[in-house]
């Protein structure tokens, strides 16, 4: 079954949400007395408020360890709504972008769900309309509407199902094994791959994300080249071109688990960067090697990084529980329809363990 494009014309990437205007919010970088400091205070108001922080794997690596140091956790989306859903602080600070503080709310209304910058958004998010979407799906009324946790609350509150890139190929396949057909929401390459390899009849929106469709396959070819003994790991969000060239296609989790786990001694990783923190914590004996995102003529080799990702700082961790700035609410008519979707995915996922099939499992990770 062929897949079909719904050919939806980007946002203006203009006003708060730009990404240049998230690149000037980025704080500067620390001395090491400044990270020390700001480590310390963000623990002690964590400890006050009772509170717990749960960070993606995207961020920057001083969150990432503060969330291990503090009992939080540090994941990928999937983990991180299960986690932040069945912890039992009442406070959640959520460090990555919108839609995971959103959704840590949909699952959580009970409690206080914090985040260091309320700007940090993500490129999916803003190129997917909750007005357009809905009348993009109620053109295809027959079609169960399948979005990726990339997505503002008012969009999965039209959705039938949720899925992140660890359980997507398992969830699609099973409603095709129903017979059902899919409207796909909103990263056209990870439902490209979805697509190929359950062979569903899947119309699809016209989104990306603008740190995965950077990643360019002849550039990677060329890597390869010179680096032959190396396994190439790439998240579906990538182009077509990059995803035919991997070893292993995953979520951040499964790239995590197969850098610890395989025998390989290099890697060239084909997501954003700030996996890599966690990926040299884990396998420190391994050589990670970024994949390009640019031709030779470009200044910068590999600039896989998310702009929004950036803007969360130790600095926004004490502000956000210092002041109770931050703060993440969802209506709640929206929260009811949106739940709905997560539940459904989370329930999938427990009740098919193998839906999120890993390469073995490693400490604070999990098959997510």
């Amino acid at each position: 079954m062929s897949q079909v494009l719904f050919d939806y014309t980007r946002q203006d990437a203009a006003g708060a949400s730009c990404t240049a205007h998230a690149w000037a919010k980025v704080p500067e970088p620390l001395t090491p007395g400044q990270r020390q400091d700001w480590k310390a205070r963000a623990k002690a108001l964590l400890a006050k408020h009772k509170a717990v922080l749960v960070a993606h794997y995207y961020v920057d690596g001083d969150l990432q360890d503060l969330a291990l140091e503090t009992g939080g956790c540090v994941a990928d989306s999937l983990e991180m709504a299960r986690f932040g859903r069945d912890h039992g602080s009442q406070t959640l600070v959520v460090a990555g972008v919108r839609f995971m503080g959103e959704t840590a709310k949909i699952l959580s209304p009970e409690k206080r769900v914090l985040m260091p910058d309320l700007d940090a958004t993500c490129s999916l998010d803003l190129g997917c309309p909750a007005e357009d979407f809905a009348a993009f799906c109620d053109a295809h009324p027959d079609r169960n509407v399948v979005v990726y946790a990339n997505t503002s609350a008012a969009v999965k509150a039209r959705a039938d199902w949720m899925v992140t890139s660890s359980c997507a190929l398992a969830i699609v396949q099973h409603l095709k094994d129903q017979g059902e057909k899919i409207l796909w929401a909103p990263d056209r390459h990870l439902g490209r791959y979805v697509q190929q390899n359950t062979g569903a009849d899947m119309l699809l929106w016209n989104g990306a994300c603008i740190v995965h469709d950077e990643f360019k396959g002849l550039e990677l070819d060329l890597l390869k080249a010179e680096h032959p003994d190396a396994k190439v790991l790439v998240h579906p969000e990538s182009p077509e071109s990059v995803v035919a060239q991997a070893d292993l296609v995953g979520s951040t989790s499964q790239m995590l688990n197969a850098v610890v786990n395989m025998e390989a001694r290099t890697f060239i990783v084909a997501t954003d960067n700030g996996l890599l923190h966690r990926m040299r914590q884990m396998a420190p004996h391994k050589t990670l090697i970024e994949a390009p995102t640019a031709g030779s003529s470009a200044t910068c080799k590999s600039c896989a990084h998310c702009p929004w990702m950036a803007m969360n700082a130790l600095q926004g961790v004490v502000a956000c529980l210092e002041q109770g700035s931050g703060e993440i609410a969802v209506d709640e008519p929206i929260r009811r329809q949106a739940l709905g979707c997560i539940d459904r995915m989370l329930d999938f996922v427990k009740r098919h363990p193998g839906a999120t099939q890993t390469t073995g499992l490693v400490p604070n990770i999990g098959a997510a």
